[in-house]
């Protein structure tokens, strides 16, 4: 992990690494990239003229041993129109520059782009700060545990980032040191997330899921856990969870993880996650093609116990209670068939008529689970529904909610994050579709708006409570060359924690 400080910089005596500076369009130096440029004799700007340094938005060209600097290495980042530069720009920027650093060998570096002026939904310099931190913190992250030691994946050597902060006001120095201490809250929740989300099925299995939130209540304060068996649900009638358990050999888990950081007369937020530690879709099995990757099924599940690490690790002043609904989700013998009508925790009875759409069930008995806690707000996480990456792709989380408040309040710390939702319907409209002749309700309605349906099927379990549902089936992980998880939506859950902390 990198080990972030704020500064007031000077490029011209500042002994590292690596230097990182911008550039606007125009070719164009930021206030910094201009002092570093005359004190290097025009180096930096003979680059620019020589195109080494694309126009593209985000684009690098690293300099090495620049005359006149004491720096190693000057990375230059294309930062964008100085007139129009947003958040979004500013944020590719900070990444693209991350990555180019940590692919130097640098040990250390010294990061400016803070000073830039930004506009859009972010603006102020503690968001400059934290986002340039956080994107060093997605930069060196590598996941190498299933490596052999000889082949190990070697990680960036990057080890120290200092940001540039102008200082001024002591508010204002303060801000920026609340704003890497921030990242690096978020960072290690992404980093728990993602270490969970891409740990293999025979490894990542709800047993190893709660072992892991056990270890958060050792680790942490005020961090409490709790594991119900298989035993406890069927006493209290959990059986939507059970039925998706059933074909499997590894034991379901109820998985409880409380932080207490407010008065304990306080109502919690819950977040609920959805933990299929693998979904071969049961005996409505899924297609071959790319079947591994439904071992990130349990990425919900992993970004609310990042997200309660943070909280912890940040003092937030709120309560927030995590509920992990843990299981395989198996063809076999014992398994639930189509057609099969269970009754879950609430008395609600559902027809399984596809047993691809067990998230749902695991998440309708959790949700109800959670009504014991007199929640102020339940949250679901769950990577719940491929009809969701048809709708948004990978961009975007998809949102719903029953609450314009809730609402309102998710899509501002998705606008400040930068871990982007889009909000859908939940109307009463749509609950035509999950009529049964068997029981009080389907656990699926058809192809039409299937994203939808699912979650007004969640909204029947939350009728009473602030409740919202984020589907990140489109942005859990990445495919391809790049293929792990994401981390998201930690960012996003942090930030709304962070707000309702009143930080």
């Amino acid at each position: 992990m990198v080990e972030f400080s704020t500064a007031r910089i000077n490029p011209v005596a500042r002994r590292t690494d690596c230097l990182v500076l911008g550039v606007y369009d125009r070719r164009e130096l930021t206030p910094s990239a201009q002092r570093a440029d005359e004190a290097a004799g025009g180096v930096l700007g003979q680059v620019l003229a020589d195109g080494d340094l694309s126009p593209a938005g985000g684009s690098t060209a690293l300099v090495h041993r620049p005359p006149g600097l004491p720096a190693k290495r000057v990375v230059l980042v294309r930062l964008g129109a100085r007139a129009g530069l947003d958040d979004r720009a500013f944020r590719r920027a900070a990444r693209s520059a991350a990555r180019a650093v940590a692919g130097t060998g640098s040990r250390g570096a010294a990061d400016l782009l803070a000073e830039a002026e930004v506009g859009g939904g972010g603006g102020d310099e503690a968001w400059r700060v934290r986002t340039v931190a956080e994107a060093y913190g997605d930069a060196v992250y590598r996941f190498g545990e299933g490596k052999s030691e000889k082949d190990a994946a070697s990680g960036p050597s990057l080890r120290r980032v200092a940001i540039h902060s102008a200082g001024g006001r002591p508010d204002a120095r303060a801000g920026a040191r609340r704003a890497v201490a921030e990242a690096a809250a978020i960072d290690a929740g992404k980093r728990l997330a993602r270490d969970l989300g891409n740990r293999p099925g025979n490894v990542c299995t709800p047993s190893h899921l709660a072992e892991c939130a056990a270890a958060l209540a050792e680790e942490l304060e005020a961090v409490s856990t709790e594991v119900l068996e298989e035993e406890r649900m069927r006493e209290l009638g959990m059986g939507a969870l059970l039925a998706v358990a059933r074909g499997s050999r590894e034991p379901p888990k109820l998985i409880v993880v409380e932080y207490a950081g407010g008065a304990a007369d306080e109502a919690p937020v819950v977040l609920v996650g959805k933990g299929v530690t693998f979904d071969s879709g049961g005996i409505s099995i899924k297609p071959a093609a790319a079947m591994d990757e439904m071992k990130f099924d349990m990425c919900g599940a992993a970004s609310v116990l990042g997200a309660v690490r943070a909280a912890a690790e940040l003092g937030l002043p709120l309560n927030v209670v995590s509920v992990v609904p843990a299981v395989e989700n198996l063809p076999g013998g014992r398994a639930c068939k189509p057609g099969d009508v269970v009754t879950s925790l609430s008395g609600q009875t559902i027809e399984i008529l596809n047993t691809d759409a067990e998230g749902r069930l695991i998440l309708c008995d959790a949700i109800s689970y959670a009504e014991r806690y007199d929640p102020d707000t339940v949250i679901d996480v769950a990577t719940l529904t491929g009809a969701c990456i048809i709708a948004l792709g990978h961009v975007a989380s998809g949102l719903f909610t029953n609450c314009r408040e809730l609402g309102d309040a998710l899509r501002a710390a998705a606008a400040r994050s930068g871990d982007s939702c889009w909000e859908l319907p939940v109307w009463p409209e749509y609950e035509e579709a999950l009529k049964s002749n068997f029981a009080d309700v389907a656990n699926v309605g058809g192809r039409p708006a299937g994203s939808v349906t699912a979650a007004v099927f969640l909204s029947r379990f939350a009728r009473e409570r602030r409740w919202a549902h984020l589907d990140i089936a489109g942005t859990a992980w990445e495919s391809g060359k790049n293929k792990g998880a994401t981390g998201r939506p930690v960012p996003l859950l942090v930030q709304f924690l962070i707000d309702r902390a009143g930080r």
